[in-house]
């Protein structure tokens, strides 16, 4: 999860879910990055499934031949299930969000396999809205203006959601 911001700083004393809003940075446009968490790369996700497809037809074909087959189609099945997985994480690993806020404007952008959406926002009426979690469910960072809603952030944490939310409320108010 990579954010980026530009300029030099200024404060507002302000807290959001626990996190501290001093120190928030403002400047002529502000681009924040919210990626997924691929801790592995594609290389990585083949040799964890590699591995895992080993241990799993070596375990299941020791059962196998003690009479136990039936142990075989299901942890084929388990298998399949995992590289389904897998697949969708790959496909899936190059999913963002892009905000940018230039002049009297801010545009989002989603990044989603391929395709790509672009939203538009008058500065004068875009408003940052961050519902804080409760229970299971998580936060949520919207920006609503004109009747239109606008999530953003859904790769990252509560946390680093709170800190967006921050920064984008104070940028939004400097001019």
């Amino acid at each position: 999860m990579g954010l980026r911001f530009a300029g030099p700083s200024k404060g507002i004393a302000k807290r959001v879910f626990g996190v501290d809003c001093n120190g928030v940075e403002a400047a002529a446009d502000l681009t924040p990055d919210a990626r997924r968490n691929n801790s592995l790369s594609s290389v990585g996700r083949f040799l964890v499934l590699g591995s895992l497809a080993v241990v799993v037809v070596a375990i299941s074909l020791g059962f196998a031949f003690n009479g136990a087959w039936l142990v075989l189609p299901f942890a084929g099945l388990g298998l399949l299930v995992a590289a389904m997985e897998f697949r969708y994480l790959e496909r899936h690993a190059g999913d963002c969000d892009c905000k940018t806020v230039r002049g009297d404007q801010v545009v989002i952008k989603f990044w989603d396999r391929e395709s790509v959406s672009r939203f538009e926002f008058n500065r004068n009426w875009a408003q940052v809205v961050f519902r804080e979690p409760r229970g299971k469910e998580s936060g949520r960072l919207t920006l609503p203006s004109h009747g239109n809603e606008v999530e953003f952030g859904i790769h990252l944490t509560d946390e680093r959601r709170a800190a967006v939310a921050c920064r984008m409320k104070e940028h939004l108010r400097i001019r």
